[in-house]
Protein backbone atom coordinates (compact mmCIF):
# COMPACT_ATOMS: atom_id res chain seq x y z
CA UNK A 1 0.00 0.00 0.00
CA UNK A 2 1.38 3.51 -0.78
CA UNK A 3 1.62 6.40 1.27
CA UNK A 4 0.28 9.17 0.04
CA UNK A 5 0.63 11.66 2.75
CA UNK A 6 4.35 12.53 2.58
CA UNK A 7 4.20 12.62 -1.27
CA UNK A 8 5.10 15.81 -3.78
CA UNK A 9 1.79 16.29 -5.92
CA UNK A 10 1.04 19.58 -8.35
CA UNK A 11 -2.41 19.69 -10.49
CA UNK A 12 -2.75 18.55 -13.86
CA UNK A 13 -6.78 20.15 -14.52
CA UNK A 14 -7.28 19.00 -18.10
CA UNK A 15 -7.82 22.14 -20.79
CA UNK A 16 -11.64 22.56 -21.37
CA UNK A 17 -11.67 23.29 -24.65
CA UNK A 18 -9.40 20.24 -25.91
CA UNK A 19 -11.24 18.09 -23.71
CA UNK A 20 -14.73 18.84 -24.91
CA UNK A 21 -13.25 18.31 -28.29
CA UNK A 22 -12.28 14.77 -27.49
CA UNK A 23 -15.53 14.33 -26.26
CA UNK A 24 -17.44 15.61 -29.31
CA UNK A 25 -14.71 12.69 -31.19
CA UNK A 26 -16.14 9.81 -29.53
CA UNK A 27 -18.41 8.90 -32.54
CA UNK A 28 -21.94 9.40 -31.96
CA UNK A 29 -24.08 9.46 -34.81
CA UNK A 30 -27.33 11.88 -34.34
CA UNK A 31 -29.13 8.71 -33.74
CA UNK A 32 -27.36 7.29 -31.08
CA UNK A 33 -26.47 10.75 -29.29
CA UNK A 34 -30.80 11.45 -29.14
CA UNK A 35 -30.91 7.96 -27.87
CA UNK A 36 -28.66 8.58 -25.35
CA UNK A 37 -31.09 11.81 -24.61
CA UNK A 38 -33.75 10.10 -24.26
CA UNK A 39 -32.21 7.27 -21.58
CA UNK A 40 -32.11 10.36 -19.10
CA UNK A 41 -35.99 11.22 -20.25
CA UNK A 42 -36.51 7.68 -18.83
CA UNK A 43 -34.38 7.52 -15.74
CA UNK A 44 -36.07 10.64 -14.75
CA UNK A 45 -39.33 8.90 -14.67
CA UNK A 46 -41.11 10.59 -17.91
CA UNK A 47 -44.21 9.00 -19.32
CA UNK A 48 -44.37 11.82 -22.48
CA UNK A 49 -41.17 12.81 -24.99
CA UNK A 50 -41.54 15.41 -27.78
CA UNK A 51 -38.87 15.52 -30.06
CA UNK A 52 -38.46 18.88 -32.60
CA UNK A 53 -36.52 20.71 -35.13
CA UNK A 54 -36.95 24.24 -36.75
CA UNK A 55 -34.83 23.80 -40.15
CA UNK A 56 -33.28 27.18 -40.88
CA UNK A 57 -30.15 25.55 -42.07
CA UNK A 58 -26.96 26.49 -40.02
CA UNK A 59 -28.99 28.39 -38.01
CA UNK A 60 -31.28 24.82 -37.38
CA UNK A 61 -32.31 24.10 -34.26
CA UNK A 62 -33.32 20.42 -32.57
CA UNK A 63 -35.23 19.85 -28.93
CA UNK A 64 -35.89 17.28 -26.72
CA UNK A 65 -38.85 17.84 -24.09
CA UNK A 66 -39.71 15.61 -21.63
CA UNK A 67 -42.51 15.40 -18.72
CA UNK A 68 -39.87 13.68 -16.27
CA UNK A 69 -39.03 15.16 -12.65
CA UNK A 70 -37.42 18.26 -13.74
CA UNK A 71 -34.40 19.82 -11.88
CA UNK A 72 -33.88 22.74 -9.26
CA UNK A 73 -30.70 25.34 -10.19
CA UNK A 74 -28.06 23.15 -8.25
CA UNK A 75 -29.48 19.62 -9.72
CA UNK A 76 -29.15 21.45 -13.10
CA UNK A 77 -25.46 22.34 -12.83
CA UNK A 78 -24.64 18.98 -11.53
CA UNK A 79 -25.97 17.36 -14.86
CA UNK A 80 -24.44 20.02 -16.41
CA UNK A 81 -20.97 18.67 -15.46
CA UNK A 82 -18.92 16.21 -17.32
CA UNK A 83 -18.67 13.23 -15.49
CA UNK A 84 -21.44 13.85 -13.05
CA UNK A 85 -21.64 10.39 -12.07
CA UNK A 86 -18.95 7.69 -11.16
CA UNK A 87 -19.55 4.61 -13.25
CA UNK A 88 -18.09 2.29 -10.53
CA UNK A 89 -20.71 3.82 -7.94
CA UNK A 90 -23.85 1.06 -8.06
CA UNK A 91 -26.89 2.65 -9.64
CA UNK A 92 -30.74 2.22 -9.09
CA UNK A 93 -32.06 -1.13 -11.28
CA UNK A 94 -33.96 1.08 -13.31
CA UNK A 95 -31.08 3.51 -14.26
CA UNK A 96 -30.38 3.94 -18.03
CA UNK A 97 -27.22 6.14 -17.41
CA UNK A 98 -23.37 4.82 -17.84
CA UNK A 99 -20.62 7.14 -16.85
CA UNK A 100 -22.67 10.46 -16.52
CA UNK A 101 -21.01 11.95 -19.59
CA UNK A 102 -24.42 11.49 -21.74
CA UNK A 103 -25.95 14.37 -21.90
CA UNK A 104 -22.66 16.41 -22.69
CA UNK A 105 -20.78 13.95 -24.57
CA UNK A 106 -24.08 13.12 -27.44
CA UNK A 107 -24.98 16.94 -27.03
CA UNK A 108 -21.27 17.78 -28.18
CA UNK A 109 -21.36 15.32 -30.47
CA UNK A 110 -24.05 17.35 -32.98
CA UNK A 111 -23.48 21.02 -31.25
CA UNK A 112 -21.06 23.59 -30.34
CA UNK A 113 -23.96 25.31 -28.12
CA UNK A 114 -26.30 23.18 -26.36
CA UNK A 115 -29.08 24.28 -23.29
CA UNK A 116 -31.08 22.75 -20.88
CA UNK A 117 -34.26 24.23 -19.56
CA UNK A 118 -35.34 22.63 -16.54
CA UNK A 119 -38.40 22.88 -13.75
CA UNK A 120 -39.38 21.09 -11.26
CA UNK A 121 -42.78 20.94 -9.07
CA UNK A 122 -41.33 22.72 -6.37
CA UNK A 123 -39.05 25.51 -8.39
CA UNK A 124 -39.13 27.50 -11.18
CA UNK A 125 -37.57 26.92 -14.95
CA UNK A 126 -33.91 27.30 -14.76
CA UNK A 127 -31.38 26.94 -17.68
CA UNK A 128 -27.45 27.15 -18.21
CA UNK A 129 -25.74 26.08 -21.48
CA UNK A 130 -22.32 24.82 -22.60
CA UNK A 131 -20.75 27.13 -25.73
CA UNK A 132 -17.72 25.80 -26.85
CA UNK A 133 -16.46 29.23 -28.24
CA UNK A 134 -17.18 30.71 -24.93
CA UNK A 135 -14.81 28.22 -23.03
CA UNK A 136 -12.46 28.26 -25.79
CA UNK A 137 -12.46 32.05 -24.96
CA UNK A 138 -11.86 32.11 -21.36
CA UNK A 139 -10.07 28.77 -21.19
CA UNK A 140 -12.35 27.10 -18.55
CA UNK A 141 -15.10 24.68 -17.33
CA UNK A 142 -18.10 27.50 -17.35
CA UNK A 143 -21.38 27.91 -17.94
CA UNK A 144 -23.25 30.46 -19.20
CA UNK A 145 -26.99 31.49 -19.26
CA UNK A 146 -28.00 32.52 -22.34
CA UNK A 147 -30.16 30.63 -25.21
CA UNK A 148 -31.43 32.23 -28.23
CA UNK A 149 -35.41 33.33 -28.09
CA UNK A 150 -35.13 32.23 -24.27
CA UNK A 151 -38.91 33.03 -23.75
CA UNK A 152 -39.81 30.27 -26.49
CA UNK A 153 -37.82 27.51 -24.59
CA UNK A 154 -39.52 28.98 -21.15
CA UNK A 155 -42.30 28.30 -22.87
CA UNK A 156 -42.14 25.19 -23.78
CA UNK A 157 -41.13 23.86 -20.43
CA UNK A 158 -44.19 25.57 -19.23
CA UNK A 159 -46.75 23.52 -20.83
CA UNK A 160 -45.30 20.45 -18.43
CA UNK A 161 -45.83 20.19 -14.80
CA UNK A 162 -42.19 19.16 -14.58
CA UNK A 163 -39.01 18.29 -17.06
CA UNK A 164 -36.46 19.12 -18.88
CA UNK A 165 -35.83 20.39 -22.41
CA UNK A 166 -32.74 20.31 -24.18
CA UNK A 167 -32.08 22.43 -27.12
CA UNK A 168 -28.88 22.02 -29.68
CA UNK A 169 -28.69 25.00 -31.31
CA UNK A 170 -25.50 25.15 -33.11
CA UNK A 171 -26.13 22.08 -34.87
CA UNK A 172 -22.43 21.85 -36.92
CA UNK A 173 -22.28 18.39 -37.79
CA UNK A 174 -25.33 18.34 -39.43
CA UNK A 175 -26.10 21.77 -40.83
CA UNK A 176 -22.62 22.87 -41.72
CA UNK A 177 -22.22 24.56 -45.11
CA UNK A 178 -26.05 24.17 -45.66
CA UNK A 179 -28.68 26.95 -46.87
CA UNK A 180 -32.21 27.51 -45.35
CA UNK A 181 -33.22 27.99 -48.81
CA UNK A 182 -31.86 24.77 -50.54
CA UNK A 183 -34.00 22.27 -51.26
CA UNK A 184 -31.31 19.39 -51.47
CA UNK A 185 -29.72 20.62 -47.78
CA UNK A 186 -33.31 20.29 -46.63
CA UNK A 187 -34.01 16.81 -48.13
CA UNK A 188 -30.63 15.51 -46.63
CA UNK A 189 -31.91 16.73 -43.01
CA UNK A 190 -35.38 15.22 -43.49
CA UNK A 191 -33.35 12.32 -44.35
CA UNK A 192 -31.78 12.26 -41.32
CA UNK A 193 -34.68 12.93 -39.64
CA UNK A 194 -36.21 9.90 -40.42
CA UNK A 195 -33.94 7.71 -39.45
CA UNK A 196 -33.30 9.16 -36.24
CA UNK A 197 -37.32 8.36 -36.17
CA UNK A 198 -36.40 4.55 -36.92
CA UNK A 199 -33.44 4.12 -34.70
CA UNK A 200 -35.62 5.40 -31.72
CA UNK A 201 -38.73 2.90 -32.87
CA UNK A 202 -36.25 0.31 -32.56
CA UNK A 203 -34.15 1.34 -29.92
CA UNK A 204 -36.94 2.03 -26.69
CA UNK A 205 -39.83 -0.65 -28.60
CA UNK A 206 -39.99 -2.04 -25.03
CA UNK A 207 -40.60 0.92 -23.29
CA UNK A 208 -43.31 2.48 -25.98
CA UNK A 209 -44.89 -1.34 -25.59
CA UNK A 210 -45.38 -0.44 -21.82
CA UNK A 211 -46.77 3.36 -22.22
CA UNK A 212 -43.96 5.43 -22.94
CA UNK A 213 -45.20 7.93 -25.92
CA UNK A 214 -42.32 9.11 -27.81
CA UNK A 215 -43.23 12.10 -30.39
CA UNK A 216 -41.93 13.47 -33.36
CA UNK A 217 -42.95 16.82 -34.45
CA UNK A 218 -46.24 16.04 -32.21
CA UNK A 219 -46.88 12.75 -34.02
CA UNK A 220 -46.23 9.53 -31.98
CA UNK A 221 -43.18 7.08 -32.85
CA UNK A 222 -44.51 4.21 -33.75
CA UNK A 223 -42.31 0.55 -31.78
CA UNK A 224 -40.65 -1.78 -34.05
CA UNK A 225 -40.68 -5.50 -32.50
CA UNK A 226 -37.71 -7.16 -34.34
CA UNK A 227 -39.38 -10.72 -32.79
CA UNK A 228 -42.70 -9.85 -34.23
CA UNK A 229 -44.30 -11.24 -31.10
CA UNK A 230 -47.48 -12.14 -31.88
CA UNK A 231 -47.82 -12.86 -35.11
CA UNK A 232 -48.59 -16.19 -36.40
CA UNK A 233 -45.95 -18.92 -36.96
CA UNK A 234 -43.61 -17.39 -34.79
CA UNK A 235 -41.40 -19.92 -32.88
CA UNK A 236 -39.92 -19.12 -29.71
CA UNK A 237 -36.90 -21.25 -27.97
CA UNK A 238 -37.23 -21.68 -24.09
CA UNK A 239 -35.98 -19.12 -21.96
CA UNK A 240 -32.18 -19.83 -20.99
CA UNK A 241 -30.57 -18.03 -18.03
CA UNK A 242 -26.98 -17.18 -17.23
CA UNK A 243 -25.02 -15.64 -13.86
CA UNK A 244 -28.04 -16.70 -11.42
CA UNK A 245 -30.75 -15.64 -13.72
CA UNK A 246 -29.71 -11.98 -14.26
CA UNK A 247 -29.15 -12.54 -17.84
CA UNK A 248 -31.18 -13.91 -20.11
CA UNK A 249 -31.58 -15.15 -23.46
CA UNK A 250 -34.29 -16.35 -26.12
CA UNK A 251 -34.16 -17.77 -29.36
CA UNK A 252 -36.73 -16.36 -31.71
CA UNK A 253 -37.36 -18.44 -35.39
CA UNK A 254 -39.58 -15.76 -37.28
CA UNK A 255 -42.15 -17.16 -40.09
CA UNK A 256 -40.86 -17.94 -43.48
CA UNK A 257 -42.01 -14.79 -45.96
CA UNK A 258 -44.54 -17.04 -47.68
CA UNK A 259 -46.39 -16.84 -44.76
CA UNK A 260 -46.25 -13.52 -44.52
CA UNK A 261 -48.14 -10.68 -45.58
CA UNK A 262 -46.59 -8.02 -47.49
CA UNK A 263 -47.14 -5.60 -44.50
CA UNK A 264 -45.92 -8.06 -42.45
CA UNK A 265 -42.79 -8.94 -44.99
CA UNK A 266 -42.33 -5.22 -44.88
CA UNK A 267 -42.30 -4.94 -41.42
CA UNK A 268 -39.95 -7.45 -40.47
CA UNK A 269 -37.23 -5.94 -42.87
CA UNK A 270 -36.90 -3.15 -40.10
CA UNK A 271 -35.29 0.30 -40.19
CA UNK A 272 -32.74 -1.47 -42.11
CA UNK A 273 -35.18 -2.54 -44.86
CA UNK A 274 -33.12 -5.50 -44.88
CA UNK A 275 -34.00 -9.37 -43.60
CA UNK A 276 -30.38 -10.09 -43.21
CA UNK A 277 -29.05 -7.11 -41.79
CA UNK A 278 -31.40 -8.02 -38.92
CA UNK A 279 -30.54 -11.79 -37.81
CA UNK A 280 -28.51 -12.23 -35.04
CA UNK A 281 -28.14 -10.98 -31.45
CA UNK A 282 -30.48 -8.08 -29.99
CA UNK A 283 -28.91 -6.79 -26.40
CA UNK A 284 -30.71 -5.32 -24.39
CA UNK A 285 -29.90 -3.25 -20.93
CA UNK A 286 -32.44 -2.63 -18.69
CA UNK A 287 -34.83 -3.03 -21.89
CA UNK A 288 -33.21 -0.61 -23.85
CA UNK A 289 -31.92 -2.02 -27.00
CA UNK A 290 -27.99 -1.42 -26.97
CA UNK A 291 -26.97 -3.48 -30.30
CA UNK A 292 -29.66 -5.00 -33.23
CA UNK A 293 -28.86 -7.68 -35.56
CA UNK A 294 -25.54 -8.47 -34.44
CA UNK A 295 -23.99 -11.57 -34.24
CA UNK A 296 -21.33 -10.09 -31.83
CA UNK A 297 -18.40 -11.89 -33.81
CA UNK A 298 -19.71 -15.38 -33.42
CA UNK A 299 -20.96 -15.74 -36.48
CA UNK A 300 -21.24 -14.47 -40.16
CA UNK A 301 -24.39 -13.02 -41.48
CA UNK A 302 -25.56 -15.69 -44.01
CA UNK A 303 -28.66 -15.17 -45.92
CA UNK A 304 -29.74 -18.76 -44.51
CA UNK A 305 -30.08 -17.32 -40.82
CA UNK A 306 -32.89 -14.10 -42.43
CA UNK A 307 -35.42 -15.65 -40.06
CA UNK A 308 -32.91 -15.99 -36.62
CA UNK A 309 -33.30 -13.32 -34.13
CA UNK A 310 -31.56 -13.62 -30.41
CA UNK A 311 -32.76 -11.63 -27.31
CA UNK A 312 -30.25 -10.80 -24.82
CA UNK A 313 -31.54 -9.41 -21.76
CA UNK A 314 -28.78 -7.93 -19.17
CA UNK A 315 -29.35 -5.85 -16.23
CA UNK A 316 -27.18 -2.40 -15.88
CA UNK A 317 -24.53 -4.34 -13.58
CA UNK A 318 -22.88 -6.42 -16.31
CA UNK A 319 -21.85 -3.32 -17.98
CA UNK A 320 -17.95 -3.60 -17.04
CA UNK A 321 -17.99 -7.46 -18.07
CA UNK A 322 -19.87 -6.98 -21.45
CA UNK A 323 -17.74 -3.80 -22.45
CA UNK A 324 -20.59 -1.45 -22.52
CA UNK A 325 -19.35 1.65 -23.99
CA UNK A 326 -20.20 5.14 -23.82
CA UNK A 327 -22.41 5.38 -26.52
CA UNK A 328 -24.70 2.31 -25.54
CA UNK A 329 -23.94 0.72 -28.87
CA UNK A 330 -21.54 -1.99 -28.38
CA UNK A 331 -21.92 -5.14 -26.11
CA UNK A 332 -18.92 -7.89 -26.01
CA UNK A 333 -20.48 -10.89 -24.13
CA UNK A 334 -17.19 -12.29 -22.16
CA UNK A 335 -15.24 -15.29 -22.05
CA UNK A 336 -17.19 -17.08 -19.86
CA UNK A 337 -20.50 -16.82 -21.27
CA UNK A 338 -19.08 -17.44 -25.19
CA UNK A 339 -19.86 -21.14 -25.22
CA UNK A 340 -23.38 -21.15 -23.58
CA UNK A 341 -24.09 -18.65 -25.92
CA UNK A 342 -22.29 -19.90 -29.02
CA UNK A 343 -24.34 -23.85 -28.19
CA UNK A 344 -27.27 -22.11 -27.95
CA UNK A 345 -27.50 -19.29 -31.02
CA UNK A 346 -26.40 -22.72 -32.91
CA UNK A 347 -29.84 -24.65 -32.16
CA UNK A 348 -31.62 -21.27 -32.80
CA UNK A 349 -29.80 -20.83 -36.28
CA UNK A 350 -30.11 -24.52 -37.19
CA UNK A 351 -34.04 -24.20 -36.15
CA UNK A 352 -34.44 -21.17 -38.39
CA UNK A 353 -32.31 -22.53 -41.53
CA UNK A 354 -34.60 -25.22 -41.54
CA UNK A 355 -37.55 -23.12 -42.13
CA UNK A 356 -35.77 -21.06 -44.60
CA UNK A 357 -34.77 -24.02 -46.87
CA UNK A 358 -38.12 -25.54 -46.72
CA UNK A 359 -39.31 -22.42 -48.33
CA UNK A 360 -43.38 -22.26 -48.87
CA UNK A 361 -43.40 -25.47 -46.93
CA UNK A 362 -47.32 -24.72 -46.27
CA UNK A 363 -47.93 -23.65 -50.04
CA UNK A 364 -45.77 -26.94 -51.30
CA UNK A 365 -47.96 -29.17 -49.07
CA UNK A 366 -51.45 -27.70 -50.72
CA UNK A 367 -49.03 -28.52 -54.21
CA UNK A 368 -48.51 -31.66 -55.40
CA UNK A 369 -44.40 -33.04 -54.53
CA UNK A 370 -41.93 -32.37 -57.26
CA UNK A 371 -38.27 -32.94 -58.13
CA UNK A 372 -36.15 -30.04 -57.03
CA UNK A 373 -34.27 -27.54 -59.47
CA UNK A 374 -30.96 -25.95 -58.41
CA UNK A 375 -29.58 -23.37 -60.80
CA UNK A 376 -25.95 -24.39 -60.03
CA UNK A 377 -24.62 -27.82 -59.51
CA UNK A 378 -21.38 -28.94 -57.74
CA UNK A 379 -19.12 -31.63 -59.58
CA UNK A 380 -16.15 -33.50 -59.26
CA UNK A 381 -13.62 -33.43 -62.14
CA UNK A 382 -9.95 -35.01 -61.75
CA UNK A 383 -10.05 -35.12 -58.04
CA UNK A 384 -11.05 -31.44 -58.05
CA UNK A 385 -14.67 -29.62 -57.59
CA UNK A 386 -16.20 -27.16 -60.33
CA UNK A 387 -19.73 -25.91 -60.71
CA UNK A 388 -21.83 -26.57 -63.38
CA UNK A 389 -24.73 -24.81 -64.55
CA UNK A 390 -27.75 -27.38 -64.29
CA UNK A 391 -28.88 -28.39 -68.32
CA UNK A 392 -32.12 -29.76 -66.56
CA UNK A 393 -33.36 -26.36 -65.39
CA UNK A 394 -36.80 -25.58 -66.67
CA UNK A 395 -35.52 -22.27 -67.66
CA UNK A 396 -32.44 -23.72 -69.66
CA UNK A 397 -34.80 -26.41 -71.29
CA UNK A 398 -37.10 -23.72 -72.18
CA UNK A 399 -34.37 -21.79 -73.63
CA UNK A 400 -32.87 -24.01 -75.60
CA UNK A 401 -35.91 -25.74 -76.97
CA UNK A 402 -36.22 -21.85 -78.63
CA UNK A 403 -32.61 -21.75 -79.42
CA UNK A 404 -32.68 -24.18 -82.81
CA UNK A 405 -29.62 -23.21 -84.57
CA UNK A 406 -27.78 -21.10 -81.73
CA UNK A 407 -27.87 -23.53 -79.36
CA UNK A 408 -24.56 -24.63 -79.97
CA UNK A 409 -23.43 -20.99 -79.24
CA UNK A 410 -24.96 -21.12 -76.30
CA UNK A 411 -23.92 -23.98 -74.45
CA UNK A 412 -20.34 -22.45 -75.79
CA UNK A 413 -20.96 -19.40 -73.69
CA UNK A 414 -22.61 -21.51 -70.92
CA UNK A 415 -19.28 -23.51 -70.79
CA UNK A 416 -16.73 -20.09 -70.41
CA UNK A 417 -19.02 -18.97 -67.50
CA UNK A 418 -18.76 -22.25 -65.48
CA UNK A 419 -15.03 -22.16 -66.36
CA UNK A 420 -14.28 -18.62 -65.02
CA UNK A 421 -16.23 -18.60 -62.14
CA UNK A 422 -13.48 -17.24 -59.82
CA UNK A 423 -13.96 -19.49 -57.13
CA UNK A 424 -10.64 -18.63 -55.15
CA UNK A 425 -11.92 -15.03 -54.98
CA UNK A 426 -15.07 -15.72 -53.49
CA UNK A 427 -13.69 -18.40 -51.04
CA UNK A 428 -11.28 -15.32 -49.92
CA UNK A 429 -13.84 -12.70 -49.50
CA UNK A 430 -16.25 -15.00 -47.86
CA UNK A 431 -13.38 -15.73 -45.19
CA UNK A 432 -12.48 -12.00 -44.98
CA UNK A 433 -15.22 -9.64 -45.41
CA UNK A 434 -17.86 -9.19 -43.00
CA UNK A 435 -20.84 -8.45 -45.69
CA UNK A 436 -23.07 -11.11 -45.76
CA UNK A 437 -24.39 -12.73 -48.88
CA UNK A 438 -27.65 -10.93 -50.50
CA UNK A 439 -30.48 -13.55 -51.23
CA UNK A 440 -31.13 -13.82 -55.46
CA UNK A 441 -32.97 -10.75 -56.71
CA UNK A 442 -32.67 -9.00 -53.51
CA UNK A 443 -32.88 -5.02 -53.58
CA UNK A 444 -33.47 -4.86 -56.66
CA UNK A 445 -36.13 -4.91 -58.95
CA UNK A 446 -38.18 -8.59 -59.31
CA UNK A 447 -40.03 -7.73 -62.60
CA UNK A 448 -37.16 -10.57 -64.56
CA UNK A 449 -39.00 -13.18 -61.53
CA UNK A 450 -41.87 -12.51 -61.76
CA UNK A 451 -42.01 -12.15 -65.76
CA UNK A 452 -40.14 -15.23 -66.44
CA UNK A 453 -42.11 -17.23 -63.72
CA UNK A 454 -45.58 -16.36 -65.65
CA UNK A 455 -43.10 -17.61 -69.11
CA UNK A 456 -42.48 -20.69 -67.75
CA UNK A 457 -45.97 -21.08 -66.00
CA UNK A 458 -47.88 -20.74 -69.40
CA UNK A 459 -45.35 -23.12 -70.80
CA UNK A 460 -45.65 -25.81 -68.55
CA UNK A 461 -49.74 -25.33 -68.97
CA UNK A 462 -48.83 -25.65 -73.00
CA UNK A 463 -47.20 -29.01 -72.60
CA UNK A 464 -49.87 -30.41 -70.38
CA UNK A 465 -49.28 -29.82 -66.75
CA UNK A 466 -52.16 -29.03 -64.67
CA UNK A 467 -52.32 -25.40 -63.14
CA UNK A 468 -51.75 -27.29 -59.62
CA UNK A 469 -48.63 -28.98 -60.78
CA UNK A 470 -47.20 -25.94 -62.94
CA UNK A 471 -47.14 -24.55 -59.80
CA UNK A 472 -45.25 -27.43 -57.50
CA UNK A 473 -42.54 -27.23 -59.90
CA UNK A 474 -42.15 -23.89 -60.12
CA UNK A 475 -42.09 -23.65 -56.68
CA UNK A 476 -38.81 -26.25 -56.37
CA UNK A 477 -37.09 -24.37 -59.17
CA UNK A 478 -34.08 -22.07 -58.42
CA UNK A 479 -34.39 -19.01 -57.47
CA UNK A 480 -37.96 -18.71 -57.56
CA UNK A 481 -37.84 -20.86 -54.31
CA UNK A 482 -37.00 -17.56 -52.78
CA UNK A 483 -40.51 -15.73 -53.82
CA UNK A 484 -43.05 -18.03 -53.26
CA UNK A 485 -45.38 -15.23 -52.23
CA UNK A 486 -45.37 -14.60 -56.07
CA UNK A 487 -47.09 -17.97 -56.93
CA UNK A 488 -50.22 -17.00 -55.90
CA UNK A 489 -50.68 -14.41 -58.74
CA UNK A 490 -49.79 -16.66 -61.59
CA UNK A 491 -52.36 -16.63 -64.30
CA UNK A 492 -53.47 -19.20 -67.31
CA UNK A 493 -53.42 -17.02 -70.11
Amino acid sequence: MIDYSNLQSTSAEPEASSMIETFRAIGYSIETAIADIIDNSITAGAKNIWIDYDWKGPKTTLSILDDGNGMNNEQLIHAMRPGSKNPLVVRNADDLGRFGLGLKTASFSQSRKFTVVSKSTDYKAVLWSWDLDYVNKVKSWKLIRYVPYEERWIEKIESVNSGTCVIWWDLDRLTKDTSEDSEESKSKFLGTMDSVKSHLSMVFHRYMDDGLKIFFRERAITPWDPFMIGIDGLQTKPETRLEAGQIKIKGFVLPHRSKLTVEQYNYGKGPKDSWTAHQGFYVYRNRRLLVAGDWLDLFKKEVHYDLCRIQVDLPNNFDDDWQIDIKKSIARPPSKYIESIIALAKEVRNQAVEVYRHKGKVLKRKLASDEYFPFWEERARHGKRFYKINRNHPLLSELYSKSGDLKREIEKIIQFIEETIPIPLITLQESENDKPHGQPFEGIEHSAIKETMQKLFNSFIANGLTIEKAKSRIINTEPYNFYPEYIEFLTNE
